[in-house]
């Protein structure tokens, strides 16, 4: 008998276990210190895709269809190998979503009527009336499916708001916008008009998200049928995502990923942690202690205008993004009408948060560089740094835009932690402002502070942005004033520490008469800036010598919050 030499490693890794040496999909390795061209989902993704079919699954002739788009990535879970999220795969090897998925997920937007009749119903325990309507499911409707498979999951919760640490990024496979053709087929001859209201129920149902994570942004169709708790516009660059291969990706999920993080320091400061984090995960659902729960809110990012690109400097190379459009947040199921009208103001004010004092995405603690100090680039090797976001539409200018002066900061906080307090009080849950998290950014009034000026003249206009590349004070030896310096310290951070300091350059907006209409308010532009800083001192030497700093400079920064 022939054997064949190395037989192990020519098994597809579709057929191996997720174990060490065999498969390990969810992990990426460094491959500079391994002896392996390529990361294991690599080589799992190339081998699937390679061997399915070049034409979609047909439904059949007597299956309705219709067809969807999906505006970013579509998850769902197998659940066959152990720690990883990829799709289910079915006829001729393409990914689909599985028709008792489908029906479970329409029956929850049917009313009761329609429940029994298109799903079923039981009328006891031994009998059971199934339903008229089949349903088939949906597939890709064609091969672009294939790319761009591989997608990145970074959490970073414990890092961001709750202790220095390092945090690890794993693989999960997702179709990026892809096009959906569903199928749902009826035991009766059905009119017109009915198929017209089955559809609209389907469209009802998926109008939330579809398949895994939408409360992150994933699954989201281009039909925007729901009806939002909160919508606002907004417009922004930054550093995009990079994906395994190296290309970048603008991903939506980072809106909800800033709110979240800000929802935690909100509360982490009002309560005790256990608590912040339980009505956390009530608002945007979660796992702990072995228990999922289904959060009430759903994101969702409409992009109107998307530019990718590079940021080339040297040898360093960085994909960017350029990106405005609809930010929506959803209900996921039913809340009495004052539960609704308090979740309503604390999303609208999360959000107006995440804003003011800082940012979305990749180094969202730090004012856009290009923007604020074009000079640190120069010539030499420097990595970007930053991004800016800002209200983008005259609706969101007037109504989102609640800081008009400087001194309106210090408020605008209150109404956030007022709103905080409301969704507490309203739910029974304990307000302990003596024992607050102890967290890194629990934001109560011992454990952070917001300093800020206005930039009279543009966004160059920026004081701060030195300070975190040198000194904010010279020398003055022949009075004993030594150099002031928070430069690679704890509070601006460094490699592999999160900083204490937020910096922002927050677009000031006025507001002017129309001339076409005297009592409706115009937004107006302006080139100056407020620039804010978010500090959260710890006991270092630094710390306690630039919040003196702050406290006896009298020209530039004032306190503005406690």
């Amino acid at each position: 008998m022939k054997t064949i030499r190395d037989a192990a490693r020519k098994v597809p890794l579709m057929f191996r276990a997720q174990v060490a040496g065999r498969c390990q999909l969810q992990r990426i390795r460094d491959l500079r210190y391994e002896d392996a061209e390529e990361q294991d989902a690599e080589r799992w993704t190339d081998e699937w895709v390679i061997k399915a079919y070049p034409e979609a699954p047909d439904f059949g002739d007597d299956v309705q269809t219709r067809s969807y788009n999906f505006s970013w990535r579509f998850v769902t879970n197998g659940g066959q190998d152990d720690g990883v999220i990829r799709p289910v795969i079915g006829a001729k090897g393409w990914p689909f979503y599985p028709g008792s998925s489908m029906k479970g997920l329409f029956r929850q937007a049917c009313d009761l009527d329609q429940a029994d009749r298109y799903c079923g119903r039981s009328r006891s325990s031994n009998d059971y009336e199934p339903g008229i309507l089949r349903f088939h499911g949906g597939y890709p409707i064609d091969s672009r499916w294939t790319e761009q498979l591989l997608d990145i999951i970074h959490p970073q919760q414990e890092r961001q708001v709750k202790a220095s640490g390092k945090s690890s990024a794993f693989v999960q496979i997702s179709l990026y916008q892809p096009a959906l053709k569903f199928g749902i087929s009826s035991t009766l001859p059905l009119s017109e008009d009915e198929w017209q209201t089955i559809w609209q129920i389907w469209e009802k149902a998926i109008a939330s998200g579809l398949g895994c994570r939408v409360s992150a942004g994933y699954g989201q169709p281009e039909i925007a049928t729901r009806d939002p708790l909160y919508r606002t516009q907004i417009q922004g660059q930054g550093q995009a995502a990079k994906l395994i291969d190296g290309t970048g990706e603008f991903r939506p999920n980072i809106f909800r990923a800033a709110v979240r993080g800000h929802a935690l320091r909100i509360f982490g400061g009002l309560t005790d942690s256990d608590t912040a984090e339980q009505i956390v995960e009530q608002l945007f659902g979660g796992i702990s202690q072995g228990q999922g729960t289904f959060g009430l809110l759903s994101m969702a990012f409409e992009a109107i205008d998307l530019d990718l690109d590079v940021f080339r400097q040297s040898r360093y190379e960085e994909p960017i993004y350029e990106v405005e459009g609809q930010l929506l947040w959803s209900l996921t199921q039913p809340l009495a009408d004052d539960a609704k009208t308090a979740l309503t103001k604390l999303i609208e004010a999360l959000t107006r948060f995440a804003m003011v004092l800082g940012g979305f995405g990749k180094s969202w603690r730090r004012a856009d560089h290009r923007l604020v100090y074009p000079d640190y680039y120069g010539e030499t090797h420097k990595p970007l740094i930053g991004c800016h976001w800002q209200w983008s539409s005259k609706r969101s200018q007037v109504r989102d835009v609640r800081i008009r002066k400087l001194e309106q900061v210090g408020e605008f906080i209150e109404e956030v932690r007022q709103a905080a307090r409301d969704w507490m009080t309203l739910y029974g849950h304990p307000i302990r402002e003596n024992r607050p998290a102890n967290w890194r950014e629990a934001w109560h009034s011992n454990n952070v502070q917001v300093w800020g000026r206005l930039a009279e003249h543009g966004i160059e206009d920026c004081e701060a942005v030195h300070w975190l590349h040198g000194s904010y004070r010279s020398a003055i030896p022949s009075v004993g004033i030594s150099e002031g310096s928070i430069y690679q310290s704890s509070i601006t951070g460094q490699m592999g520490q999160i900083g204490r300091l937020w910096h922002r350059m927050y677009p000031y907006i006025r507001l002017v008469k129309d001339p076409q209409n005297p009592k409706r308010p115009l937004p107006k532009q302006t080139q100056q800036y407020f620039e804010l800083l978010t500090l959260f001192p710890d006991d270092s030497l630094k710390s306690i010598n630039f919040l003196d700093f702050l406290v006896n400079q009298q020209t530039l920064f004032q306190k503005l919050w406690p």
